[in-house]
């Protein structure tokens, strides 16, 4: 089951990567609260739609192959770490939209967090 989470989370992991990538300022408009984080940065997007693509293609090689975890471990670990700043944000009363915050990044990130371990008498080669 976890390898089947690790798969149905990087498939939006790595298009919000491309999206980032190839349709920046876009994706800066259009994504809920983005704007509120002052004005567009071409770069940091980019540089941050690298980070989301190589975390959603480690989720995709732990469904690919289960031996693939630790790498999925680390991609899930930088989702992680994102929903944790934005779980210091959401206490500190600096979201504006917290809903889509806890919906869109927290939950999910936890679940690919999750879905990259092993489970127990899961084959890894």
């Amino acid at each position: 089951m976890r390898r089947q989470l690790a798969a149905i989370f990087a498939i939006p992991t790595v298009l919000n990567g491309l999206a980032m990538l190839v349709a920046g300022p876009l994706w800066y408009e259009t994504v809920p609260g983005v704007p509120d984080t002052g004005p567009f940065n071409p770069h940091f997007v980019q540089d941050i739609g690298v980070a989301f693509l190589v975390a959603g293609l480690a989720l995709a090689a732990r469904a690919w192959r289960p031996r693939y975890w630790p790498a999925a471990i680390a991609g899930a670990s930088f989702l992680a770490a994102h929903a944790l700043l934005h779980l210091a944000m959401l206490a500190g009363g600096h979201v504006h939209h917290p809903a889509f915050d806890l919906l869109a990044i927290v939950l999910p990130s936890a679940a690919a967090l999750y879905s990259a371990f092993p489970s127990q008498g899961e084959n890894h080669a």
